[in-house]
């Protein structure tokens, strides 16, 4: 296995002052980042390319959408607009040097109409991703859905409608990111949605059920490793966690000493549960 660490445990400013971060990350053991795309243009991210070949982390682009950049708005101004700004996160994502960009932009994130996803805003989901995985082939980019919890987004909540999503997108640029944290909140077992979805996992993000130190709460780790290597799954293990420095976490107190410690600690405790549960050692 190999083992990365997102970004945004240090907010959404996400520029070169985080280089030092950078740093601390490659020396604590991590092999690489997955890197938030705020800034579309993709002219910000060559310093990042090289600062991150410098250190030898490898790297994945994540984004998430708001409701000027819907993919199910009912105003298909919005949607069009929604498509050519995941474009443009498409083509920060190649800049950086990535192979994946990852998120929950099939919809808009924190917004809500009061009922569940009309069979249209089903439909202008499902078309969007096609054209962006279209996109994204042709630029070496593979799509990573993600689904939320239902207290976050609505069109899907569960592994059981994500995996829905993705098989109706029906295109092999687009596949599942897997969030412990969601599945914490919404899943009967996490281990059993991880092997319904199977290999269209491309990646995992292992979060704490408080969003602090994996292997500090309740998640049930033991759980999700063996169905990790039920499914063979031998991509990237990342460490998600936020701080009070995400205000769309809603996160209001300190739940860590420090961004180094729970890194540390997080990465010791990943390491221990593959020992203990999976015989991969290496990706590609």
């Amino acid at each position: 296995m190999k083992y990365s660490m997102n970004l945004l445990l240090w907010g959404t400013q996400v520029d070169e002052s985080l280089f030092p971060t950078l740093d601390l990350i490659k020396e604590i053991g991590f092999e690489g980042v997955e890197v938030p795309i705020f800034n579309p243009n993709p002219d910000a991210w060559h310093s990042w390319r090289k600062k991150l070949d410098d250190l030898g982390l490898h790297r994945e682009a994540d984004t998430f959408c708001g409701a000027d950049t819907n993919l199910i708005s009912l105003d298909a101004a919005v949607r069009d607009h929604a498509l050519e700004y995941l474009k443009r996160c498409v083509d920060c994502a190649v800049v950086l040097g990535a192979s994946k960009l990852m998120g929950p932009y099939h919809s808009a994130l924190g917004l809500f109409t009061g009922t569940s996803a009309t069979s249209d805003e089903w439909k202008y989901g499902v078309e969007g991703i096609q054209k962006l995985a279209d996109y994204a082939q042709n630029q070496g980019i593979v799509l990573g859905m993600e689904y939320l919890n239902r207290f976050e987004m609505y069109l899907t909540s569960c592994g059981d409608e994500l995996t829905r999503f993705v098989d109706e997108v029906n295109h092999p640029n687009c596949r599942i990111m897997f969030d412990t944290f969601h599945a914490n909140i919404e899943e009967k077992n996490i281990g059993d949605t991880i092997r319904k979805m199977g290999d269209r996992i491309a990646f995992i993000q292992l979060s704490e059920n408080d969003r602090s130190t994996p292997g500090k709460g309740n998640v049930d780790w033991d759980g999700v490793f063996k169905a990790i290597g039920d499914i063979n799954y031998d991509g990237w293990l990342s460490i998600e966690a936020f701080s009070q420095k995400l205000p769309a976490a809603n996160i209001w107190r300190k739940m860590f000493d420090s961004e180094e410690q729970l890194m540390r600690d997080g990465l010791a405790f990943i390491k221990q549960k593959v020992g203990e549960h999976l015989s991969v050692t290496s990706v590609q």
